[in-house]
């Protein structure tokens, strides 16, 4: 494999032939700020906060885009490429609708922690009102574009991880959005609920629908019994969100919490997610035995059942008959557990 030798920061550095500027940053520990990069999905340098300064070159250039090439010398952190950083930021914030402090994702917001790090305070730039309407059409998700910076990466995961392309760039200029086509809500398009888009967002223009206050008033209400259950594989991933190492077993603690809640009941869905093996098992069983149809694909996931209705028509013979782990919780809760307990 041809190498090349370039300095970042007077850094020596040796990557591959045909690496950009930023990955060869990565490979020197040296970090470069960004906004719409999303390695191996999209390298657009739409958002221009990864801008760096190299020798001999007219102006400052997009680090996620541009071929680092041999004897290379690149500056990542001058006057000149901070100021264009948070001259960026400026004109972001500008067009962005700043309720930070009521917003989900406040303190983990990309654009909020690039904007206390560049000192981005003031509103230099005037801009149009923020009153573009919100989409909350869908049952999975909530899209505000008041707060869409742009970066595409919504756009390039629908495209490119999930293969649906349900949303792009509506209209152009001044007026130009995120949406889905001919502008339509996202309940009337072909969107699996996947929430690809929702992980690829920096900001919080794409966001999970909460069913908090819902919760909160049926565990408030006397006539009803209220009954939390997770899926198995929750107590090996909630840990990571307060900070603990991957993979920590947190279900004593996360029972413990739940409970704190105030509901009747919490159970853990272990039972269930055994019934829908022994259930598919079966009934791959009968479809060998009895020529059924080959090969057999499984139902748990309701995105993937959705997007097969849309894009595999073909594909839904092929599907199993079975419930999903939760709805088998569901039916089980509402029968069985509600006649052993009156």
């Amino acid at each position: 494999m041809e190498m090349i030798h370039l300095k970042i920061n007077g850094i020596p550095v040796e990557v591959p032939a045909g690496s950009t500027v930023l990955e060869a940053a990565k490979a020197a520990n040296v970090d470069i700020p960004t906004l719409c990069y999303l390695k191996d999905i999209n390298c657009i340098g739409a958002c221009r906060i990864c801008v760096v300064e190299i020798t001999g070159a007219r102006g400052l250039v997009a680090a996620c885009t541009h071929p680092a090439a041999e004897g290379m010398e690149v500056f990542t952190n001058t006057p000149k490429v901070r100021k264009s950083r948070k001259t960026t930021l400026e004109l972001l914030l500008s067009n962005h609708k700043k309720k930070c402090l009521s917003c989900v994702r406040a303190n983990n917001c990309e654009l909020q922690k690039l904007s206390v790090a560049y000192g981005a305070d003031e509103d230099r730039f005037q801009a149009e009102e923020m009153n573009k309407p919100i989409d909350d059409s869908s049952p999975y998700l909530v899209r505000d574009n008041n707060k869409c910076i742009q970066c595409m990466r919504c756009v390039a995961a629908c495209k490119n991880v999930q293969s649906v392309s349900v949303i792009g760039n509506i209209r152009r200029g001044f007026n130009v959005h995120v949406g889905c086509a001919f502008d339509q809500d996202l309940a009337d398009s072909p969107c699996v609920g996947c929430g690809q888009c929702i992980v690829a967002c920096p900001v919080g223009a794409l966001t999970e629908k909460s069913s908090e206050k819902k919760v909160w008033d049926a565990i408030a209400d006397p006539n009803k019994k209220v009954v939390f259950f997770t899926a198995p594989s929750i107590r090996a991933t909630l840990g990571e969100e307060f900070g603990m190492p991957i993979g920590t077993n947190v279900e004593g603690k996360m029972v413990a919490a739940i409970r704190r809640l105030g509901p009747d009941q919490v159970f853990n869905m272990d039972v269930t997610a055994d019934l829908t093996i022994v259930e598919e098992a079966n009934e791959l069983i009968e479809r060998i035995q009895n020529g059924g149809t080959l090969p057999m694909f499984t139902s748990c996931c309701p995105g993937w059942v959705k997007f097969c209705e849309h894009y595999y028509p073909d594909f839904l013979p092929h599907l199993s008959s079975c419930k999903s782990p939760q709805q088998m919780f569901g039916a089980v809760l509402k029968s069985y557990y509600c006649q052993k307990n009156n």
